[in-house]
């Protein structure tokens, strides 16, 4: 009997994460869609088109990682509130994380502006992958501050339950983004044909887009939360302090891509161009799928915390995590086996294309291990707890991820082999970090201890 009612509970859990996750899915799948169609725009043009984009890439996710790392401070709290009725803490920390991302976007405008060519230079690119970065990387950052906005935005709404919301607008952002793609970089329809160029204004309005449409949400009668005069410090405390950890990983997580990226250069162009092709191909397969399940438990967890329920919480996030082994894993596994297949859609340089598969099957097998790893550290991420996957990912990053790889790939001269094994100890090692800390931690007790701080109560 005891065995019926934990899958019971654990099927109640999957329906109600499915019915939480699905509009982040589509809005994820449009969004790697668009990523995928701009790697498929470039790859028209010439791998060093391919490569810029990459470089350009890993400046680019620097606001992408600030944005996520205060959106994991506005979902924690908002959730958290939601949960127990707290509504005027919730909508303060949700207008907070928006002033707090905009501000901390101007300073991304200033580089786009000072060292965009310097930037992609000193990864040791070639002159004309050079030129094309340096160009779209000034595009793009530009619009540094409409990125966080939208970003926290959308995890703020989604922390109140509301993820359909963020999905029509990000949907309809990811469309308009793939179409300019098409239109201005190819020059259809009458329109210029502006190659890289057009790839980065239909990014870079994408962008302005969707931070504006999101806001609009927030600020109208139409869902919970709302925007307020921002007066509470200690709510601004506890949103840095659960940010920050956030942001540290996700800087960690672009610090270390440029030696990664400079190593594959040293193993040549065509290697870079085949990595950024075998992960954009597995991100577009699995990456809907884990960004869903990261929010829904971050949602699930950090509600059922508000409520009071610490056991349902713990419960619900491992519930969640075996819905993430049965579906992402058997997803990631089954990439590995057809990755060849796949890889032929973007490009067919045979250098290439031999890289590229064995870049894709890396992150295959790397798929039961990475989302274990997104959806325990979502569920820590509900209850404010940030430090723990910020040590699992940046160790796993330095060690494995680049470490391991460069020993591997160059002074035991294993090559892209090398690297490939560094991918998978990386994710592996990341997993048993995070789910240490999530069986022996008090991330329960943290919760309290944050909403008691702030005062947290039902508005009932």
């Amino acid at each position: 009997m005891a065995g019926h009612g934990v899958r019971a509970r654990t099927l109640a859990v999957w329906k109600r994460v499915l019915a939480l996750a699905w509009p982040i899915m589509a809005e994820q799948t449009t969004r790697t869609l668009m990523r995928t169609v701009d790697i498929v725009v470039t790859g028209l043009f010439s791998p060093a088109a391919i490569a810029a984009i990459g470089l350009a890439d890993l400046y680019a996710r620097l606001p992408l990682r600030i944005g996520l790392g205060l959106g994991g401070g506005a979902i924690a709290l908002s959730s958290q509130d939601t949960g127990s009725g707290a509504t005027a803490t919730r909508d303060e920390a949700i207008t907070q994380a928006l002033l707090i991302g905009a501000v901390a976007g101007v300073p991304f405008v200033a580089l786009a502006f000072v060292a965009n060519e310097f930037a992609i230079a000193v990864l040791g690119a070639e002159s004309r992958t050079v030129e094309l970065g340096s160009i779209y990387l000034l595009i793009v950052m530009a619009t540094a501050p409409a990125r966080h906005v939208g970003l926290i935005a959308a995890r703020s709404l989604q922390g109140t339950g509301d993820t359909v919301s963020p999905m029509v607008v990000n949907v309809v952002a990811n469309v308009l983004n793939a179409t300019g793609s098409f239109v201005l970089g190819l020059g259809l329809f009458g329109a210029p044909r502006l190659e890289i160029v057009g790839v980065g204004v239909a990014t870079a309005a994408a962008n302005v887009f969707t931070a504006v449409a999101l806001v609009g949400v927030i600020a109208g009668p139409w869902r919970q939360g709302s925007l307020v005069r921002p007066s509470d410090a200690v709510v601004a405390r506890q949103l840095v302090a659960v940010s920050t950890p956030r942001v540290a990983e996700g800087l960690v997580a672009t610090a270390v891509e440029f030696p990664f990226n400079s190593l594959l250069l040293l193993l040549g162009t065509e290697v870079n161009a085949a990595y950024q092709i075998g992960r954009r191909l597995y991100q577009q397969v699995t990456s809907p799928f884990s960004r869903g399940y990261n929010v829904a438990a971050s949602v699930v967890v950090g509600q059922r915390l508000g409520e009071g329920r610490p056991d349902a919480a713990r419960f619900e996030g491992w519930a969640i995590a075996g819905l993430g082994l049965a579906t992402v894993g058997v997803v990631g596994v089954a990439l590995a086996v057809e990755a060849d297949r796949f890889v032929a859609v973007f490009t067919d340089d045979a250098e290439t294309v031999g890289h590229a598969i064995a870049f894709a099957r890396a992150y295959g097998l790397s798929a039961p291990f990475l989302v274990v790893y997104v959806v325990i550290a979502g569920s820590l991420q509900g209850a404010g707890e940030t430090t723990v996957p910020f040590l699992a990912r940046a160790s796993g990053l330095v060690l494995f991820f680049l470490g391991f790889s460069y020993v591997a790939a160059v002074p035991l001269g294993w090559g892209v082999v090398g690297i490939c094994a560094g991918i998978v100890l990386f994710y592996a090692w990341a997993f048993a970090v995070v789910a240490a800390g999530y069986v022996r931690g008090d991330w329960a007790g943290k919760a309290a201890r944050l909403m008691e701080d702030r005062g947290t109560v039902s508005d009932d």
